[in-house]
C-alpha cells in the first residue's frame, strides 16, 4: 500500500468564470484577427 494520498481535484468554476472565460476567448481572437489585418485592436467590450 502506497503512503501518498491521491485527491481526485474538480474545477469548481461557476457560470460567471465560465462566461468571462467565453468573453475573454472571443476578444483575444478578435485581436489576433486585427493584428493579422493590420488594425490597432480593439481593448474591450
Amino acid at each position: 500500500m502506497s503512503n501518498a494520498i491521491y485527491t481526485q481535484i474538480v474545477p469548481s468554476r461557476g457560470l460567471f468564470a465560465r462566461l468571462m472565460a467565453t468573453i475573454d476567448r472571443l476578444l483575444m481572437a478578435s485581436a489576433r484577427i486585427a493584428i493579422r489585418n493590420g488594425d490597432l485592436p480593439y481593448p474591450g467590450l
